[in-house]
C-alpha cells in the first residue's frame, strides 16, 4: 500500500509517495517553494501541485510545523500568524479532494524513526530530536506517539527558550565548536531527564551526523543513539500518521 507524504517547512515543501510496508519511497521526492507570504490558501495551493505532480488519487499524510491538535493548526510558528485556528486537514482534503491526515512535522519524523529506523521494537519512554534549526521533539510511549511535545519550547532561565540556545542553528550563529555547542545540547538533555525521565534519546538531524564530534560532551545516564532515517523522514512518518489514521 502506498500513501502520499507531504513534509511541509518554511522554505520548501516536499512530498513523494511511500510504501506503507517498507518505508521506502516509491518515486523521487517533488519540491516547491514554501509560498511567500506563508498564508493558508497559497500553501493549500502548493500541495495540490504536488498532489497532481503525482496523479495522485489516495490518502495523504501531512507533517506541518505548528503544534496541531486533531488537524488544527494551534500556533503560526514560522509560518504566517492568519493560519492560528485553521483547520488543516480540513482546507486540504477540500483543495485536493482527498483524505489528508496532519499531524506536528516533529512527530512525523519521530514516527518514520520509531516505525522504520533507531525506534523500531523499543519500548518504555523514548525521545527523538531533530537537532536542526529548532530542537524538534517526537515523544513516545511503548511505540505509540504522544503528540505535541514542544520540548524545545521549554524556558531553560528566565524568558529564554532553550532551542535558541542548544539548537544546531545556534552553533552555525555564534560560531561554536562542536565541544562548546556540545556541552549546550547536554543541559537540553539533562532538562529532559529532569522532566520527563525518558528511557532513550533518538538524534536526528544534520548535528547528529557529527555526534563523534560532541558525544564526549554528553553526560547523561540514558542511552543516546543516532537516527537511520535522514532527509525523508517527514516525509515518511507523515504517511505512517495517515496510516495510523485509517485504522482508527
Amino acid at each position: 500500500m502506498e500513501i502520499l507524504g507531504l513534509d511541509i517547512g518554511g522554505s520548501g515543501i516536499k512530498g513523494a509517495p511511500v510504501n506503507i510496508e517498507t518505508g521506502q519511497l516509491t518515486a523521487e521526492r517533488f519540491r516547491v517553494p514554501t509560498p511567500i507570504p506563508s498564508k493558508p490558501e497559497s500553501i493549500a495551493i502548493a500541495v495540490k501541485e504536488i498532489v497532481d505532480h503525482f496523479n495522485w488519487t489516495g490518502p495523504i499524510g501531512c507533517g506541518f510545523p505548528t503544534v496541531v491538535n486533531n488537524g488544527k493548526c494551534m500556533t503560526k510558528s514560522n509560518l504566517h500568524k492568519s493560519w492560528v485556528g485553521v483547520q488543516i486537514d480540513q482546507l486540504f482534503s477540500e483543495k485536493v479532494n482527498l483524505p489528508v491526515t496532519v499531524i506536528n512535522d516533529a512527530d512525523a519524523a519521530g514516527l518514520a524513526e520509531m516505525t522504520f529506523g533507531a525506534g523500531q521494537g523499543k519500548k518504555g519512554l523514548v525521545v527523538t530530536v531533530t537537532i536542526g534549526t529548532g530542537l524538534g521533539t517526537g515523544v513516545f510511549h511503548n511505540g505509540v506517539l504522544i503528540p505535541n511535545f514542544e520540548l524545545g519550547r521549554i524556558y531553560y532561565k528566565t524568558g529564554e527558550i532553550i532551542e535558541y540556545f542548544a539548537a544546531d542553528s545556534a552553533r552555525k550563529k555564534e560560531n561554536l565548536s562542536y565541544s562548546e555547542w556540545g556541552k549546550r545540547f547536554n543541559k537540553f538533555l539533562k532538562h529532559t531527564v529532569r522532566i520527563i525521565s525518558p528511557d532513550l534519546f533518538i538524534l536526528g538531524g544534520g548535528a547528529s551526523k557529527k555526534m563523534e564530534r560532541f558525544e564526549d560532551e554528553i553526560t547523561i545516564d540514558v542511552p543516546v543513539i543516532v537516527a537511520e532515517n535522514k532527509n525523508e523522514a517527514g516525509i515518511i512518518g507523515a504517511a505512517v500518521a495517515a496510516q495510523l489514521k485509517g485504522k482508527e
